[in-house]
């Protein structure tokens, strides 16, 4: 490989800088549904739907600071958004993320 010489023309243009979110702002609502149940349960994995821009660290840190609790894992999706018709047009919902959290065999979060 020959070595560039990084000119005015040929610079990369500058990366913006991070967001930082509080991590109110990273967790939005738990998922309650039958497999979320499940994984808590029997797995100590809770699922949770987050924001989009969050990163797996922001999210391990907004869990164990609100719920006082250790995390050994964050796995994440993001989820597509289903089509949908509105009267006469067509359109989309959001894409979301969602993230699914295992905790130590120790911790446990109680919802209700």
């Amino acid at each position: 490989m020959k070595n560039r010489v990084v000119t005015k023309r040929n610079r990369p243009a500058p990366r913006p800088p991070k967001l930082v979110l509080e991590p109110h702002q990273v967790l939005i609502k738990p998922a309650v549904t039958e497999k979320a149940m499940y994984q808590a349960t029997e797995l100590n994995q809770y699922t949770f739907k987050v924001n989009t821009q969050a990163t797996k660290t922001d999210i391990k840190k907004a869990v164990e600071k609100l719920f006082e609790v250790k995390v050994t894992g964050v796995s994440t999706q993001v989820r597509k958004g289903k089509p949908r018709r509105y009267k006469f047009t067509y359109g989309r919902t959001k894409d979301w993320k969602k993230a699914i959290v295992t905790l130590h065999p120790d911790d446990k979060i109680d919802f209700f």
